[in-house]
């Protein structure tokens, strides 16, 4: 039976046309001429049986059902498009993870161990994208993410199912000319001086000295950075004292550029987790990257 689908060249068009408004621009994006963009449109509303454009004093803009239908078209051919990129990318080897996964932890922690995944699942392909907020899967390509949060909120994240990765403990680091001749300082030695903040965990400082229980009028001041990587690369060079997730400093630490000021760790109320759907059989590609990543965690908790 014929299946009653556009030619995807029409789809092409109409999708770029829709997207610009403007048959010359979508001509301009896909190397076409504007005749040529025109002639598939106009075969596509005949195939369909109504208008997807209307003219303009200034070229064209979407009818009401053209609207509707472009937001219909467009994740589709996005996902074809992926569809096949995957494809390409494992050349049949096996199959490939789209994973979405907040961004220091991708870089400084999966990242380096994604060789060892390589050595034990050549035909295993991972796709990373950065993702900082819940999400619904069935609007995304995504398989998995990795996310870090509280347990509330893994746990209100509708239609998922998580595991706990690594819990998340922070630690006040610096450069070493901080430190001088001492080897560590006191927390009372902390608060008097400058601090780097967190904008995302505006409160890490004031927990910490509350913690160790000494008083900090302070705690709250200093610059602030959206990502650890930028407040563990502000403490490497000198502009204070961070406090950021040991894992995620690893490589500072082996290297020298980053110390830590003080023993006393933050047990922190978020945690790292793997986070997938809650539907049907995952696919075995899912479950040996799940099993591999369990097993990892494991052993660099």
């Amino acid at each position: 039976m014929r299946r009653k689908i556009p030619s995807l060249q029409a789809l092409a068009c109409f999708d770029a046309a829709a997207r610009h408004e403007s048959y010359t621009r979508a001509a301009q994006e896909l190397a076409l001429t504007q005749s040529a963009v025109s002639r598939q449109i106009t075969a596509l509303e005949e195939f369909l049986g109504l208008a997807l454009f209307r003219r303009t004093r200034h070229g064209v803009a979407l009818t009401e059902r053209g609207a509707e239908y472009a937001l219909q078209v467009a994740p589709r051919l996005q996902g074809l498009e992926q569809d096949t990129l995957d494809v390409m990318s494992t050349q049949g080897r096996g199959g490939s993870i789209h994973l979405a996964a907040v961004p220091t932890f991708a870089t400084r922690w999966l990242i380096p161990r994604l060789p060892d995944l390589n050595a034990l699942h050549p035909e295993i392909t991972v796709h990373i994208e950065t993702r900082t907020r819940p999400f619904m899967f069935a609007d995304t390509p995504f398989d998995a993410a990795l996310y870090s949060g509280t347990t509330a909120q893994v746990s209100n994240w509708a239609g998922t199912r998580s595991v706990q990765l690594l819990a998340e403990d922070v630690v006040p680091v610096c450069s070493a000319r901080f430190l001088g001749a001492q080897k560590t300082l006191t927390p009372q030695a902390i608060a008097q001086l400058p601090l780097l903040q967190q904008s995302t965990r505006p409160d890490g400082w004031r927990q910490w000295f509350e913690v160790a229980g000494v008083p900090a009028p302070l705690a709250l001041s200093g610059p602030r950075y959206e990502l650890f990587s930028m407040t563990a690369a502000a403490a490497a060079h000198g502009l204070g004292l961070a406090l950021v997730p040991r894992l995620l400093i690893e490589a500072e630490l082996a290297r020298g550029e980053l110390v830590v000021a003080c023993q006393q760790p933050l047990r922190g109320e978020r945690a790292y987790y793997l986070v997938t759907p809650e539907r049907g059989d995952e696919r075995p590609v899912m479950k040996n990257f799940r099993a591999w990543l369990q097993q990892t965690a494991t052993q660099a908790a």
